[in-house]
């Protein structure tokens, strides 16, 4: 588990990919950090190292059979339910696997609100409805389903989605999909989300 505390007023719960706490999530929590915001990235993996990308397929299957996302998002709803009083403002970032977690938590109390980076699974969730402000962010083009066709469905929902050069994980430094631009792009917008909700 991350956890950052800089006496902020406001906290981010990071939730990681399939891969669990590596280079990537450690960036982002840092990143985060240095913008003012306290941090907690809890290990979904019970505290087992990551994976490597290498370990794709392996780190995506240990995630279905020995996590899920019921799981996760019970996982995530606890340290909510433990951290919500300390807090003037609380959101919750997920990233992959991550956003869809985030996503099954945002019809919980004492959220302000949500990020989704890549939620792919998101579609299998469209009854959902979030009851804080809600930011999804896609890459043009996904393997497994039409992009365009969710965000007409998630848009019908009021919610805010973006869509970016780019491939799933393109704000992953670490990962061969990487796109500069794209990740900084995203990551203004999710800090301009904090600020204005």
């Amino acid at each position: 588990m991350i956890n950052i505390h800089n006496n902020s007023n406001t906290v981010i719960i990071i939730v990681h990919e399939i891969y669990g706490i590596n280079n990537h999530m450690i960036n982002i929590c840092q990143s985060l950090s240095q913008k003012n915001f306290d941090v907690i990235c809890p290990n979904l993996l019970d505290d087992e190292a990551p994976f490597e990308y290498s370990q794709e397929e392996l780190a995506y299957r240990n995630f279905i059979e020995n996590i899920g996302f019921m799981n996760a998002s019970n996982q995530i709803k606890n340290v909510l339910l433990h951290i919500k009083d300390n807090y003037e403002k609380v959101y919750i970032v997920g990233f992959s696997v991550g956003a869809t977690i985030a996503w099954l938590c945002s019809e919980e109390d004492g959220l302000d609100g949500i990020v989704g980076y890549y939620g792919s699974q998101i579609r299998n969730y469209l009854g959902i409805e979030p009851l804080c402000p809600t930011m999804l962010l896609f890459p043009e083009e996904e393997k497994s389903f039409n992009v365009d066709g969710l965000i007409i469905s998630l848009e019908k929902k009021n919610i805010e989605v973006h869509k970016f050069n780019g491939q799933h994980g393109f704000c992953d430094p670490y990962s061969q999909k990487y796109n500069i631009k794209s990740a900084q792009k995203a990551f203004n917008r999710m800090v301009e989300f904090f600020l204005k909700h």
